[in-house]
């Protein structure tokens, strides 16, 4: 009866003598304020974090720690970063003895198994940013921009071992604006999680099943993503590329026989915007682009430089 559910009658407030101990998974920003969140609440404690190993960032690679680490170690809480969490974390000195109500797991970057999903006296939980079963994986956020989605939100699940096809235990809708961006969709999804996971931890969990027949896939993106022909598309899907993979993992496209990389685009002309026609009668605005070796700038600067 492990990581069922057998307690969740019990986890409102008023019943609780002692916080909802916590170990929570997860490594990039996206996680930063669910984590701040559970440990701002006295609701909860947080006895353990997991994440990923520091990695080289950047062209000159430095070791960089995830912003998870970061906020853990300025919290004084406990620190695990295993490479293979399933193999050690039962053999690991930092993981002896907790066993928590809950493990939260947000954008952690590996896939846990059963041992691990058993841990949990009431639930291993999800933060995931759609709304589920719409985009299960890797990149929803991009996802929902490439598709043109009107709607999106985000989506507390009890863990499975298929990949996020647990139960819902809670959503949250908001709609995708006109100019919505990868880095503003992040964002807002980012912290409406942690509010709506902090929610849904307070009150009995009540999980339904998800509905498999609407369920939509997306993969991890790579640069192979990243190009884009004028000739062949249109300014709208070029626009919702350049909004939805910026800053990763870039789009580069060619303009009079140059390559550069587009960090802002347009539909609507603007003064240091430069045009460039596209396929079926279409016209794509270059706000700013970064050609190889330079800086970004304008894509009136560029056309002047180009000229």
């Amino acid at each position: 009866m492990r990581g069922g559910l057998k307690r969740s009658s019990q986890c409102t407030l008023p019943a609780m003598q002692r916080p909802l101990s916590v170990v929570f998974c997860g490594t990039p920003a996206f996680a930063v304020p669910s984590l701040q969140a559970l440990i701002d609440d006295p609701a909860f404690q947080v006895n353990l974090v997991i994440t990923q190993p520091d990695k080289p960032v950047g062209r000159e690679k430095i070791v960089t720690p995830p912003p998870i680490k970061t906020l853990a170690l300025g919290r004084g809480i406990p620190l695990f970063q295993p490479h293979d969490l399933n193999e050690e974390y039962f053999a690991a000195p930092q993981t002896k003895g907790v066993q928590p109500d809950f493990l939260v797991i947000v954008a952690y970057g590996q896939l846990l198994k059963q041992p691990l999903l058993s841990l949990p006296l009431i639930a291993p939980v999800n933060v995931h940013p759609s709304l589920l079963p719409r985009w299960r994986g890797a990149s929803p956020i991009q996802h929902a921009l490439l598709a043109g989605d009107r709607e999106t939100g985000v989506t507390i699940q009890k863990v499975t071992m298929r990949l996020d096809s647990g139960p819902l235990l809670a959503q949250r809708p908001f709609g995708v604006s006109d100019r919505e961006t990868a880095q503003t969709l992040h964002d807002r999804l980012s912290e409406e999680g942690a509010k709506l996971l902090i929610e849904t931890l307070k009150k009995p969990l009540v999980p339904r099943e998800q509905d498999a027949s609407k369920a939509t896939v997306c993969r991890k993106l790579t640069r192979a993503d990243c190009s884009v022909d004028p000739a062949t598309m249109a300014a709208e899907e070029i626009d919702r590329r350049v909004r939805a993979l910026v800053p990763w993992p870039g789009v580069r496209c060619t303009i009079a026989d140059r390559e550069v990389k587009l960090l802002e685009t347009s539909l609507v002309e603007t003064v240091e915007a430069v045009s460039v026609p596209c396929a079926v009668h279409s016209t794509l605005y270059i706000v700013r682009l970064q050609p190889p070796g330079k800086k970004p700038m304008t894509g009136k600067e560029w056309d002047r430089g180009r000229r």
